[in-house]
């Protein structure tokens, strides 16, 4: 065998194994692989192994794992005219590889501007006491919208959580203001609760007393007891119902 030969089959065999490594494709088993054969869309492969025709069939790879999106901060006027900034988290994932690969250039760009246009569509239609007590209804609500859009791209919307809500420090304490207000109005009631309570209590008393004049003579005494308790006070009380003088004066001056 000549040289010229050897030099052939040694080129053959090093663009057969060019060929072959070429041919072979292996995808994760989060992956799935989009075949184009002269630009025309011949299906998914994956995961695992296989073979597709060397320099002629393109691949794109796509990843089917739950991805997160940090939607930054944005700046919403709310129904009742409050400026807030807004920064929510979403979590994706790809439903169909073929989809998210032929219907959108950019599926992770287009879902991440979606999300921002959404987050203040939805926000800017409540008002600033809505968003700040029932953020589940709005998580639910801002995730169906962008579902909405993004599932005839192949991509799946799984979850929407509103991070944070920045006010501003002059609505932070007209906020602080409302909720002392808020507490000074139930203590007052719940004072006035107790004041009308008592008072039935001691009308209650006062009828009892007046069946019997010597309960509320007896009252009286131990009115006078607890107050001799004091120190540098007098007492003086006048026995002119011939109870007895157990009490006539009582000074309880601590010397």
């Amino acid at each position: 065998m000549s040289i010229i030969e050897i030099i052939l089959v040694c080129a053959a065999i090093l663009v057969l194994i060019i060929i072959t490594i070429n041919a072979i494709k292996i995808t994760r088993q989060y992956e799935r692989a989009v075949v184009f054969r002269f630009g025309k869309l011949q299906g998914v492969k994956g995961p695992g192994l296989f073979v597709i025709i060397p320099f002629i069939d393109r691949i794109v790879r796509v990843d089917l794992r739950i991805r997160q999106l940090d939607v930054p901060k944005q700046t919403i006027v709310t129904r009742d005219n409050v400026s807030v900034d807004v920064d929510a988290i979403i979590y994706y994932h790809v439903t169909d590889a073929c989809r998210a690969v032929v219907e959108v250039e950019d599926y992770e760009g287009a879902t991440a501007l979606i999300a921002q246009t959404t987050l203040r569509d939805v926000l800017g239609q409540n008002e600033l006491d809505t968003i700040l007590s029932d953020r589940e209804t709005l998580n639910h609500k801002i995730q169906e919208e962008i579902k909405g859009v993004t599932e005839p791209w192949g991509v799946k919307t799984d979850i929407v959580t509103i991070r944070d809500i920045s006010l501003p420090e002059t609505m932070q304490r007209a906020i602080a203001r409302q909720a002392e207000a808020e507490r000074e109005k139930r203590s007052r009631i719940i004072l006035a609760e107790g004041e009308f309570l008592a008072s039935e209590r001691m009308c209650e008393a006062a009828g009892l007393y007046g069946k019997s004049p010597y309960a509320i003579k007896l009252r009286e005494f131990q009115t006078l007891t607890e107050i001799a308790k004091e120190r540098n006070l007098i007492v003086v009380t006048n026995n002119s119902d011939g109870l007895g003088t157990a009490v006539g004066c009582v000074k309880a001056l601590d010397r």
